[in-house]
């Protein structure tokens, strides 16, 4: 938006004559520059440029004011608009204050354009996308890597892990025309490849084992959605239907538990338990994250910008927002019965002795006349506030500790689910206090009924359960919040997409149309954002830097034809992530060194044109999970609950009260992957804090990259990396047999899969020398191998 009186927006430098574009050349805006705000300027106070009665209005006075040829210049502090801005002004409004524009390249049509012809050899098409590039700016590509980097880095970006000696010795020893290929088919098989892509995709899901907000308590069945993710991805789930079933698996027909796990994907939004809070505020909050969410992953849109207003640079109306936002106003949160495999049986065996015994513990503590009029009691506050002040506080914490607590206690008992009986028994045996006289509670005697429960439930056999939302069978209206507050409410809107789109299909608009309509084939964002957001985690930078916002204010595609024909293939191929990644890992581009490039580095720091391949440090997660690999501690098993490793003394007590508990793991389960650490939202595990993992209250596209000195020291002292270092140096010493030189060379086949040269066996030498003088041999082994996992080189993807 410009305003006289105003900001004016920056457009690109180097305006030659020809017809503006407005969204290229007026509207991309950064406002930086306040125009108008002092003295004599206030003439054209609150004047919007974005809208032509009113530009027209004051178009005279515009290009005097900025160019500085009358008495008054805007901005009157700061810099002034440079020839080419004022020059770009002038040329619109001479046009007539045109608006219309061309549609934005992401919201066209996808394309399937041909493939380029090139003078070098390439190996797949991708190849010819970027050497017609690279031709174009006379920048030759980079000599392929050597095979020991190959493996090496083609084993972490489709597993996560580095090779083991034995599968680098066996790459370097196969001399078939075919080896790197046999070995990407043999990572792509691997169950771990599951795990390495599912971090990225939990990313986007903002997954976390907590609720967030001030009590932030752990949510014990969240990993069943993590491990869902884990499996789809495993047997290559077409894309589709990944979208499909976690956006709507609970409407599809013949349903079944997994369909409703995947559902487990909106239930990551935060959850807050303050007293004192509208429980209703905040089930809208998570509504509008789910549908800004819905925006950033699958569109690659900044949907939740026109939360208060119509988006800014992009055609997203609020009331766009808002008829999104009722395709999740309908769900409710529930927790269902998801047994594990093993769990069903041994749990049917025990049920009708463990219902019996409970039974006759409630009527012996004569709990079912107590849970009445504790419900009678929680019923009267909610219908009549502000009666009774302490009845008042027992309604607000019940809200805020039972799912769908109001609706639960107005149901009929008779019609309420086991669950919802259960949640409703233990919460009033619980908080009797919150509600009656401590007196009154004392009668029932609750605190040996606690302990005898408690008892009973820890010797009986039990299921899992799962996370899910399903349709609530009485449904608020949407409404567009007025400047997007929750109390205000505007039109009443029903269920429907953005108008810039295609339309939803006739019929009924649930989320299972909305869902179908984002994997659409006329749908021009889905693909792109996917195959752009998998070359992002292939090649360290999506063709699309800005992976989270394809809008007029996200970057222009760096290889756009390239993109486009990625889309298609994607398409055409089933939706199959896992023929995507092997169709950019087995190209030459992929291939390259990655050496730095002095002489291209000028024209192309950002090495957006993949003259090389990039250099970067490995994920948080992966840090943790090599030096734990390379040592011989990590346990490989895939799937399964969250796990407490060790950290830092004090790291939990900085929740509310101290509140959380870090019950640290112990036997495998403190060596399990990041992947698997218990992700607590107001006090996360350090070392993945510390490596830039995201904060999980927000969907996540692209981690940030930093490197600070707090790295370094976590790499050191951490009581997990030191550990690491002593199995590493158990591990040389006990697997390796002879000299010093020998057992080097096999530290070097377990951290960076090489061998050292002549320099590194010359320093370490002396460093294992002095150190086994100091302290003896044990030692020594133990501060090199605290070396070599502190090397840039071991926590770097070349």
């Amino acid at each position: 938006m410009l305003r006289a009186g105003f900001l004016l927006l920056f457009a690109v430098s180097g305006f030659a004559a020809g017809r503006v574009d407005f969204a290229r050349d007026i509207q991309p805006i950064l406002e930086k520059r306040c125009f108008g705000c002092h003295g004599p300027q206030q003439q054209m106070k609150g004047v919007r440029l974005d809208r032509r009665e009113e530009a027209l209005k004051v178009s005279a006075k515009i290009v005097p004011l900025v160019s500085g040829k009358g008495p008054i210049v805007m901005p009157p502090i700061g810099a002034r608009l440079t020839a080419d801005e004022v020059a770009k002004l002038k040329a619109w409004i001479d046009e007539g204050l045109v608006y219309q524009t061309a549609v934005h390249w992401s919201f066209a049509p996808i394309q399937h354009p041909a493939v380029p012809k090139v003078k070098r050899a390439t190996r797949n098409p991708i190849d010819n996308f970027v050497l017609a590039k690279l031709e174009s700016e006379g920048i030759a590509p980079s000599r392929e890597a050597d095979k020991q980097t190959l493996l090496r880095r083609l084993s972490l970006d489709l597993t996560g892990l580095i090779p083991s000696p034995d599968e680098m010795s066996t790459f370097l020893s196969d001399t078939r025309p075919d080896a790197y290929e046999r070995q990407v088919d043999r990572l792509l098989a691997s169950p771990h490849f599951g795990e390495k892509w599912a971090r990225q995709w939990l990313d986007l899901a903002r997954y976390a084992d907590s609720d967030g907000y001030e009590k932030d308590r752990s949510r014990p069945w969240a990993w069943r959605y993590r491990e869902w993710v884990i499996d789809a991805i495993n047997h290559d789930m077409p894309y589709d239907e990944f979208t499909v079933e976690q956006l709507a698996g609970d409407l599809l027909p013949n349903r079944t538990i997994d369909n409703l796990i995947a559902t487990g994907f909106n239930r990551n939004t935060l959850t807050n338990r303050e007293g004192g809070t509208d429980p209703e505020q905040f089930r809208d909050e998570q509504v509008l994250d789910r549908t800004a969410t819905l925006g950033t992953v699958w569109l690659g849109l900044t949907v939740g910008c026109a939360q208060c207003h119509d988006h800014k640079y992009d055609p997203i109306k609020q009331r766009d927002f808002y008829r999104l936002s009722a395709f999740f106003n309908t769900q409710e949160e529930v927790n269902i019965p998801a047994p594990e495999p093993g769990e069903l049986g041994p749990y049917l065996a025990a049920k009708p002795g463990y219902d019996k015994q409970r039974r006759e513990l409630l009527d012996e503590y004569q709990i079912s006349r107590l849970q009445a009029e504790w419900e009678d009691h929680l019923r009267y506050a909610a219908l009549h506030p502000g009666e009774h002040q302490d009845w008042d506080f027992a309604y607000g914490e019940f809200t805020h500790n039972v799912d769908n607590a109001r609706k639960v206690l107005f149901l009929d008992p008779a019609k309420r689910s086991e669950v919802q009986q259960l949640a409703m028994r233990d919460y009033a045996i619980s908080s009797c206090g919150n509600l009656f006289p401590k007196d009154y509670c004392n009668g029932f005697k609750l605190g040996d009924l606690r302990s005898k429960l408690s008892k009973l439930t820890a010797q009986t056999a039990h299921i899992s359960f799962a996370p899910v939302l399903l349709e609530n069978d009485t449904p608020p209206k949407t409404y567009i919040h007025v400047k997007g507050d929750w109390r205000e409410h505007g039109d009443e809107v029903q269920p429907g997409t953005p108008e810039f789109l295609p339309s939803l299909p006739a019929g009924p608009a649930t989320r299972l149309t909305l869902a179908k309509w984002i994997v659409a084939p006329e749908n021009p964002l889905t693909a792109r954002v996917e195959v752009n957001r998998i070359w992002q985690e292939v090649f360290g930078r999506g063709l699309v830097n800005t992976s989270e916002d394809f809008g007029t204010q996200g970057d222009r595609p760096s290889h756009p034809e390239l993109l486009d024909w990625l889309a298609t293939e994607f398409v055409k191929d089933g939706w199959s992530r896992k023929q995507m990644v092997r169709l950019m890992v087995t190209s030459a581009t992929y291939r390259q060194s990655s050496a730095a490039r002095p002489d291209v580095a000028a024209k192309d720091p950002e090495n957006a044109l993949l003259s090389r391949m990039s250099r970067l440090r490995l994920p948080a997660e992966l840090v943790r999970d090599e030096a734990l690999y390379a040592s011989g501690l990590l346990d490989l098993r895939i799937g399964g609950k969250s796990v407490r490793p060790p950290q830092p003394k004090g790291v939990a007590e900085l929740s509310y009260a101290g509140s959380v508990k870090w019950e640290e793991s112990t036997g495998a389960d403190r060596y399990r992957r990041g992947l698997y650490i218990h992700f607590q939202r107001t006090t996360p595990y350090p070392q993945l804090t510390n490596f830039d993992a995201p904060s999980a209250s927000l969907s996540c596209s692209r981690r940030k990259r930093t490197d600070t000195p707090l790295q370094a020291l976590n790499l050191m002292n951490d009581p997990v990396f030191y550990e690491a270092a002593q199995a590493l140096a158990y591990r040389v010493t006990h697997e390796s047999t002879g000299a010093f030189g020998e057992r080097l060379r096999f530290a070097f086949a377990l951290t960076l899969g090489r061998e050292p040269n002549a320099h590194e066996r010359e320093r370490l030498g002396k460093y294992y020398d002095d150190a086994v003088q100091a302290r003896g041999e044990v030692s020594a082994w133990l501060e090199v191998s605290r070396v070599l996992l502190n090397l840039d080189e071991f926590i770097t993807k070349e």
